[in-house]
Formats: structure tokens, C-alpha cells, sequence
């Protein structure tokens, strides 16, 4: 692999203004490449979405165990989940009118984002309802973000949200204890991960990246808000706080056959039909909401996507890139990873930037793709 262009394509991201850039490459056995612009390699990083990786990984593995029935109602893990109702209208003060759903939530429907639970950056209705949990703080806030209506009724169409959220308290009810245990005991342990968790160490915060903010005027400035030390609720969703290397040791998983140094993550058997777009389930463009956190994303336009377990996948080859069957997702400070099973390299460009899909970052991680495959 031609390092220079790898390097280039990275620190090239940096000298346009992108604050920081950690980029990642690995083939099924270890990491091939690993550089940083702005930044250390070891460098901690707020993974936000990129957190659900991990938490499919652990719910597959419940699936293995028995411990989770894909198709049973939700509500036999997590009764909470079964309060959740339909939203049919929605008021400028906020006031919400709701109906039952006509089918129960269920683990797969969580995967797969056909719950119909939304997030309040990509809907106008979710964002209004935001607005008004601000106006009046509990001391919650995490837990209110997800107790949230339902924009469509369960298993209609696809709908990007915290559905991995509730999949996160699944997991910690049927392990009977927190989840970033079970990730520690199931994920990082194997794995070798040492700079993971939803907590922060002493060690881990001394490495933290802040997290940067593309204001309108085009200046790039730090945010002030510090996460806590332990959060209120482990959110399958997003709160994790991780490393490039750990991230990639995460991916090999998916990338091989589920092993990893320190034994079986996932079976082979699962990885096969896991990493399969699941029928009828067809990903759309997300709309941008509230500015200041996200634009208007749409991941590969015009090609033919579908929502695996519990990833993006593409049907077709991307141009000096990825193979079609290529899984892929992200993290709101445009962190993103692809998992190229066909070609057999996975790879990950993170940053620490608002807002996502932030058109500097999108041109490094093109940049960046076609380095990685232009041997």
C-alpha cells in the first residue's frame, strides 16, 4: 500500500481546515495503516453513531446465545418500549396527539430501523419536541431523548433514529447488568481494545479530542460542552468514546470470519446472514433539521443501498472504491468507516467536526478511499 498517498490524502483534509484527521486501514488479520493530521494516533474520539457497531455486535451475539428472539415483542425485554405511540399530530407548542401502534416494536425492527423512531436533527417533529424537552430539563435528558412517538407504525418502512438505543437496554436487560460491561467482557476484551468505553478515564481523558463546530461564516471553532466522566445512560446508539485502533480491531471482526485475538466475537454463520441487506428495507436520503448538527445527508446517490444488521450496504461498486456488498456507517463529528468484505480491507477517516457530512470531510473520505484502493 502506497503510504504517501494515504498520507497525503489525510494531512491534504487538514491543510483545507478539517481540525483533525485520524485515518485507518486494515485487512482481516491487523491494521495495514494508521496516521493522524492535528491529532495523535491514539488520540480519544467521541464516536457518536459509530457506537452502533458495537452494539449489533453485542445483540447478534445474544441472538447466538438465546437470549434475544429477533421477531418477539420488545416489550418482553424492555416493558418500557411498549409505551411508545404513534404520533399523528403535532402542535407549535409541542402538544403531541398519539395513537397505539398496530404492531408491537421487535429486536429485529431495532436493527433494521423499521421501529419508526426518529432523531430530532433529521425531523422537523422531532426537532420541535427537543425544543420544548429543553424548555423544561428533568433530570433525564438521555432517557427522555428516546422515551419519544413513533413517526410510522412499527416494521412500515425504514426511519433512522434511537432505535439502537432501545436495542442497547435489550442487551443490558437480558445480560442482567450495564452495557459497557457487557461490551468489556464480549467486545473489548477479545478485541484487545483498550481505549473503549462509554466511561472516561483519567488516561482516556488526557487523550480527548474536542470536538471542533463549522460556524456559517466558514471559521472552525472548539465547543465547550465536556462529557462527564460516567454517563447517565449507556446509549446503544451513541456515547461511546474510542480510539481509531480500537475501532478497526472492531471491524476486522466483521471483516473475517467473527474471531478476534481473544477468541470467537461472532460465528461464522451469523456474520453470513448479518451482513445480508435485509428484504424490503430501503435506506433513504436524511434530511437536515437542525443546521448547526447535520446537513442534508445522503450516502452514495443514485446507487442501489439496503440496511443490513445492522449497517449501510451497498449493491453496487463505488467508483476507485468499495465492492458492492461493502458495509458502512458513521459518526455525527464525520467519523466514518467502510467494512469491504469482497476486497478484504476495512478501513476508518474520523474527524471531530459539526456539522455532519460537513463538505471538507466529505471530500477527504473520498480522497481517502480512492488512496486505499488505488493499488
Amino acid at each position: 500500500m502506497r503510504h504517501q498517498d494515504l498520507d497525503t490524502a489525510v494531512d491534504d483534509s487538514v491543510a483545507a481546515g478539517v481540525p483533525l484527521v485520524i485515518a485507518g486501514v486494515t485487512d482481516a488479520d491487523a491494521t495495514s495503516y494508521l496516521h493522524a493530521a492535528g491529532a495523535a494516533p491514539d488520540t480519544v474520539i467521541a464516536l457518536y453513531s459509530a457506537t452502533k457497531a458495537f452494539t449489533a455486535t453485542a445483540a447478534l451475539q445474544c441472538v447466538e446465545d438465546g437470549l434475544i428472539d429477533l421477531d418477539a415483542p420488545a416489550r418482553e425485554y424492555v416493558p418500557e418500549i411498549a409505551a411508545l405511540q404513534v404520533l399523528e399530530d403535532l402542535g407549535d407548542d409541542g402538544t403531541v396527539r398519539s395513537r397505539p401502534p398496530t404492531r408491537d416494536i421487535t429486536p429485529r425492527m431495532l436493527l433494521l430501523h423499521t421501529s419508526g423512531l426518529a432523531y430530532d436533527m433529521f425531523d422537523k417533529r422531532y426537532a420541535l419536541l427537543a425544543r420544548e424537552r429543553m424548555r423544561h430539563p428533568s433530570s433525564t435528558p438521555l432517557w427522555d431523548s428516546i422515551n419519544t412517538p413513533l413517526l410510522h407504525d412499527p416494521g412500515e418502512r425504514w426511519t433512522y433514529g434511537t432505535s439502537m438505543d432501545w436495542m442497547g437496554l435489550v442487551i443490558a436487560a437480558v445480560r442482567g447488568k450495564r452495557l459497557d460491561d457487557v461490551f468489556a467482557e464480549r467486545i473489548y476484551a477479545p478485541c484487545g481494545m483498550t481505549s473503549t468505553s462509554f466511561d472516561i478515564s483519567p488516561d482516556m481523558r488526557a487523550r480527548l479530542s474536542r470536538v471542533y463546530r463549522h460556524q456559517r461564516d466558514g471559521s472552525i471553532v472548539p465547543t465547550k460542552v465536556s462529557p462527564p466522566d460516567t454517563p447517565e445512560l449507556d446509549m446503544g446508539g451513541q456515547g461511546l468514546f474510542s480510539t481509531v485502533s480500537d475501532l478497526l480491531a472492531l471491524l476486522r471482526v466483521w471483516l473475517g470470519d467473527g474471531s478476534a485475538p481473544g477468541g470467537q466475537v461472532l460465528r461464522p454463520d451469523t456474520l453470513a446472514w448479518a451482513v445480508q441487506g435485509a428484504p424490503g428495507v430501503e435506506p433513504t436520503p436524511l434530511p437536515s433539521a437542525i443546521p448547526a448538527l447535520t446537513r442534508e445527508a445522503d450516502f452514495f446517490p443514485g446507487q442501489r443501498k439496503s440496511w443490513a444488521y445492522s449497517f449501510l450496504r451497498n449493491e453496487d461498486d463505488v467508483a476507485d472504491g468499495r465492492r458492492a456488498g461493502s458495509l458502512t456507517w458513521a459518526g455525527l463529528p464525520n467519523v466514518f468507516y467502510w467494512i469491504d468484505r469482497a476486497s478484504g480491507v476495512a478501513a476508518v477517516w474520523a474527524s471531530q467536526l459539526l456539522p455532519f457530512f460537513d463538505p471538507l470531510c466529505e471530500e477527504g473520505v473520498e480522497a481517502f478511499e480512492k488512496a486505499v484502493y488505488a493499488e
